[in-house]
């Protein structure tokens, strides 16, 4: 029998963060069956007068049926939400390995329910998600996942969790020849980078990030410290720490202030529970232990594997968007004969060869924006042993569990390719003025 949360059950969730697209709360609550449980709401832009709501009995538009064709529960499907888990269930879990992708399950909702919780958090929420955005009142499902913020079993206050969230971003630079060369500055500066330069210059940060995502994804031990670090140094909304489930570090749902004295201070407090090192070493051994999960896992490879089915860059992806849309090229038109010759080739390909192009570049899309949880628990003398991933820090002569997992935000739609390429052309009119990069 299917249940469905309704207005009284609102009190027993609590505010945990938010992104761009959605509202993640806990549960704090008795009932057995959310113990250790978050729950994923979509957002809806607030300066939307009518918010759309679909007759069709698709949740997906018929070129995005066309698109998952493969995926016979995907295009079935009749709600947003439903059809995200699925595509993480049916698309994403297979790619990134079942192990460190949690697909959860969707729960019905009412709309009191809704209508108490955004009641219940709009004060917890930062003044610039509150004014963009509000709770999508038309949803009749929410997402139901574990709190990979800690471990599902063992009991908290003797056995203490911390975890890390972090958004590696994309970890490559492209090499597509559909590159062109007005826009050639992609191939030596990475996407973050210019991401944070537009940023910048828009006054949306004070400082730019010191994070360089290829040094996480090198593959080097020393780099990818040196990635750690950096975004510890300047976390933004790219870097968050946990202890038992609560935030002790990075913001909420917006960007985090850069790491002063003070804010270090009270981290390296809030670890000495955990990390047994001399007073001001524990934050440098803690970042030392993030680093050599991410290494040790290997989860960073296979997630830069998945980024690199995008294989033409979103200037040859959108030529086949084109194709399947069945509209005319608009960025044909705006090329020379030379130009022509270079993205013609695209135009002549299959159906199911453009298909595939796009299909690949949203799936790429998707991991580029994605987050990696790290969860952590130090081992006690005695303990005969774990069925999880291990290291032992040999600064402090602990051992430690820990689990990884993928935090996947949402199906990506077909329009995103549209978007993604418009977006583009806005941040490299900005990149034409003059903003540095050390790199160029």
């Amino acid at each position: 029998m299917e249940v469905t949360l309704r207005e009284k059950e609102a009190d027993d969730w609590v505010y945990r963060g938010e992104g761009a697209a959605n509202l993640v709360l806990a549960y704090i609550g008795s009932c057995p069956a959310f113990f250790r449980k978050v729950m994923r709401i979509r957002k809806a832009p607030r300066n939307d007068s009518v918010t759309e709501i679909r007759t069709s009995p698709s949740a997906l538009t018929a070129h995005e049926r066309l698109l998952w064709k493969d995926v016979d529960e995907l295009i079935a499907s009749s709600d947003h939400e439903v059809s995200s888990q699925l595509f993480v269930l049916h698309v994403m879990k297979p790619l990134l390995g079942s192990k460190y992708v949690d697909a959860g399950m969707h729960v019905k909702v009412s709309r009191g329910f809704l209508e108490s919780i955004e009641k219940n958090v709009i004060c917890q929420r930062p003044a610039g998600r509150v004014d963009t955005a509000q709770l999508d009142m038309h949803c009749d499902y929410v997402l139901l996942m574990s709190d990979h913020s800690i471990f599902t079993h063992g009991n908290l206050e003797s056995s203490p969790c911390i975890s890390v969230e972090i958004k590696p971003k994309c970890g490559f630079l492209p090499v597509s020849r559909f590159v062109s060369e007005e826009t050639a500055i992609k191939k030596r500066v990475t996407r973050f980078e210019m991401h944070q330069a537009l940023k910048l210059h828009q006054g949306e940060i004070s400082l730019l990030s010191e994070y360089n995502p290829l040094d996480l994804f090198s593959g080097s031990k020393e780099r990818i410290h040196k990635a750690i670090n950096d975004l510890f140094t300047t976390p933004q909304n790219n870097f968050r720490v946990f202890m038992n489930g609560s935030l002790i570090f990075g913001g909420l749902g917006g960007g985090a202030e850069d790491t002063n004295l003070c804010i270090a201070k009270a981290f390296e407090g809030a670890l000495m529970s955990i990390i047994q090192a001399d007073d001001g070493l524990c934050t440098e051994n803690f970042l030392t232990l993030v680093a050599e999960a991410a290494h040790k896992s290997g989860v960073l490879d296979r997630l830069l594997e998945v980024q690199k089915l995008d294989d033409v860059d979103i200037e040859g992806a959108i030529h086949a968007y084109y194709d399947i849309t069945r509209q005319q090229c608009m960025v044909c038109t705006e090329l020379n004969e030379e130009q022509m010759k270079v993205y013609t080739p695209l135009h002549s390909v299959s159906l199911d060869e453009s298909l595939r192009v796009v299909k690949d570049y949203l799936i790429a899309a998707t991991v580029k924006d994605c987050s990696l949880m790290i969860c952590f628990r130090p081992r006690k003398e005695g303990d005969l042993g774990s069925v999880c991933n291990n290291i032992y820090l040999e600064s402090t002569k602990q051992t430690f569990d820990f689990k990884v997992v993928h935090r996947i935000i949402n199906l990506v739609q077909l329009l995103r390719v549209d978007f993604d390429c418009t977006a583009f052309a806005k941040i490299n009119v900005h990149l034409q003025k003059p903003l540095s990069f050390s790199c160029c």
